[in-house]
C-alpha cells in the first residue's frame, strides 16, 4: 500500500509541474512534443531530417533524454538548432524536474517548436506529462507488427505515429496493415504516417504536415 501511495504522489507532483510548464509554453506561443519510441527505433534521425527540412522556416530545439552520453545532442546540434542533454543516470523517462533544469538552457521566446526526445522506452515514458501539446510514437518495422497490441498505451495516447524504416519491409515480416488496424483501433483520430529517413519516403508529407501544425 505505501508502494502505491508514493507512486501515485510522485505522478502527481509530475503533472503539476507538467501543468504549469504547459501554461507556460502556451504563453510563449510555443508548440511541444514528447517523442517515444522504444531504442532503435530512429527517433534521432528522424530528428535530423525534419530539422533540416524545417529550417529557415520554423524557429526549433530539441532536448534530448538518453541514460548515458550526450551523442544524441551532438547530432541534433549539428542541425543548426539548440539541443539540450538530459544524461538520467539509469531512470527510464523523462521527469518534470528534469524538463525543468533543461528549460533554463533554451530562450523560449525565440522558439516555435520545442521537440523531446525522451528516453527509449516503450512503457515508462507514457506515464510523465511533460507539458507536452502532443506525444509522438515512433515505431520500426523491424520491432514487429504486433507491438502496438502489446504496448497499447503510447498507441492510444500519441496523437501521431511514425512508423519507421518502411524501406525494409520487402526483407522482414511485418504486416504494416495490422500496424494501421490495430493503432486506428485504439486512437481513431492519430496521424500515421510511413517513413523512411533512408529513402526520404514519407518525409515531405510528415514535415508538411508538423509545419502546418505548429503555424496552425
Amino acid at each position: 500500500m505505501a508502494e502505491i501511495e508514493v507512486g501515485r504522489n510522485i505522478l502527481e507532483a509530475n503533472q503539476n509541474m507538467a501543468d504549469k510548464f504547459r501554461q507556460r509554453f502556451a504563453a510563449q506561443g510555443l508548440k511541444v512534443l514528447n517523442l517515444i519510441s522504444s531504442p532503435g527505433a530512429g527517433k534521432t534521425s528522424i530528428l535530423e531530417r525534419t530539422l533540416t527540412r524545417l529550417e529557415g522556416r520554423i524557429r526549433c530545439a530539441v532536448i534530448e533524454g538518453d541514460i548515458q552520453t550526450d551523442e544524441d545532442a551532438r547530432r541534433v546540434a549539428a542541425c543548426g538548432v539548440p539541443a539540450v542533454q538530459i544524461q538520467t543516470q539509469g531512470a527510464c523517462h523523462l521527469d518534470g524536474p528534469m524538463i525543468a533544469e533543461a528549460l533554463e538552457a533554451l530562450d523560449l521566446s525565440q522558439l516555435d517548436l520545442l521537440i523531446i526526445e525522451n528516453v527509449g522506452n516503450l512503457v515508462c515514458p507514457v506515464d510523465f506529462d511533460l507539458g507536452e501539446d502532443m506525444k509522438v510514437a515512433v515505431l520500426s518495422v523491424t520491432e514487429g507488427d504486433d507491438k502496438p497490441a502489446k504496448y497499447p498505451a503510447l498507441f492510444r495516447a500519441a496523437g501521431v505515429l511514425l512508423v519507421n524504416k518502411i524501406d525494409l519491409l520487402p526483407y522482414i515480416d511485418c504486416d504494416l496493415q495490422r500496424i494501421h488496424d490495430t493503432c486506428r483501433a485504439l486512437n481513431p483520430k492519430q496521424k500515421v504516417f510511413d517513413i523512411s529517413c533512408r529513402t526520404g519516403e514519407g518525409l515531405r508529407e510528415w514535415v508538411g504536415w508538423l509545419e502546418s501544425w505548429v503555424k496552425g
